[in-house]
């Protein structure tokens, strides 16, 4: 049996610490969505600019270029190790730069995935061009893939229709990368930010949802998925974001806190708008299942 590293007092948030491949392998469990975001590669020495300083692009060992033979190695691997770890009506998000979507995108049509769409997240605050030789990086990408191409996966579309003024939403987001208060617990190099988890789940996940990040960093999909109702299990290497996990996790048992951090997300137009529509979820139907997880 699996055995967590950590696990919230209500059991929805759970921490496994080791290698993907060999966790991944011995779950039997299938998750209703998966959240990913692997390695860029993109750690060669170059610099960029944080908060008007010159620093290293360099985030660690697990970011550095090992050539494109290993890296679509690395990719196959753990995307198909994934894929047998999701329902058949499950979906996935995977982040990526240029650095490696491009890898991702023909890996995924290789193990029989459905692209549904690529996201194209604009950054309201990137960081500017150092070199001022090309064009300033503002974006990330985002696919959203099927696990089957023929299964109907879940689409929350009147609730995306009613984020973007009434009117569907485009593949295009524009938000910030992430802000101060969602560093009160320290950062993680790679943080991702909270508006943009939660928009992602709430669009292909229904109520109680075990979701699934095999790379989970300082676990934003986590924190998000509990915000939305939904439960986690997150993979993770390093002690150092493990901890940084589990305090911005216990931060969430006072309720304070749990309500200021709902009421910053700005993909609302409300503070109230988040909490009504997971009201409106109570009604669904219950999913007791769990992860064997001790």
């Amino acid at each position: 049996m699996l055995k967590a590293h950590f696990k919230s007092k209500d059991q929805d948030f759970v921490l496994l610490q080791g290698d993907v491949f060999s966790i991944l392998s011995q779950f039997d469990f299938k998750f209703d969505m998966i959240f990913a975001d692997p390695p860029y590669f993109l750690s060669n020495g170059g610099k960029t600019i944080n908060s008007g300083k010159i620093v290293s692009v360099n985030k660690g060992k697990w970011d550095k270029l090992q050539g494109y033979k290993d890296i679509n190695a690395f990719n196959k691997e753990w995307l198909s190790q994934v894929r047998d770890k999701m329902k058949d009506d499950a979906t996935i998000w995977i982040s990526g730069t240029l650095h490696n979507i491009f890898s991702i995108g023909q890996i995924l049509n290789e193990l029989d995935y459905h692209i549904l769409n690529i996201i194209t997240w604009e950054k309201t605050n990137p960081p500017p061009n150092f070199s001022c030789r090309f064009f300033t990086h503002s974006t990330e990408f985002i696919i959203w893939a099927r696990k089957k191409a023929k299964t109907p996966h879940h689409y929350n579309y009147q609730l995306m229709k009613e984020l973007n003024q009434g009117k569907q939403m485009k593949d295009v987001w524009r938000m910030s990368a992430i802000n101060r208060w969602e560093k009160s617990c320290g950062k993680h190099p790679t943080q991702k930010p909270l508006s943009v988890l939660t928009r992602l789940i709430l669009a292909s996940t229904k109520k109680d949802a075990w979701i699934l990040d095999p790379f989970s960093g300082s676990s934003t999909t986590g924190i998000a998925a509990n915000l939305c109702n939904r439960r986690f299990v997150g993979i993770e290497k390093e002690e150092e974001y493990l901890k940084l996990s589990i305090n911005r996790r216990k931060e969430l048992d006072n309720p304070l806190i749990r309500e200021k951090y709902k009421s910053k997300i700005h993909d609302f137009n409300s503070n109230e708008q988040l909490d009504l529509f997971l009201v409106k979820e109570e009604c669904a139907d219950y999913n007791d299942l769990s992860p064997n997880i001790d």
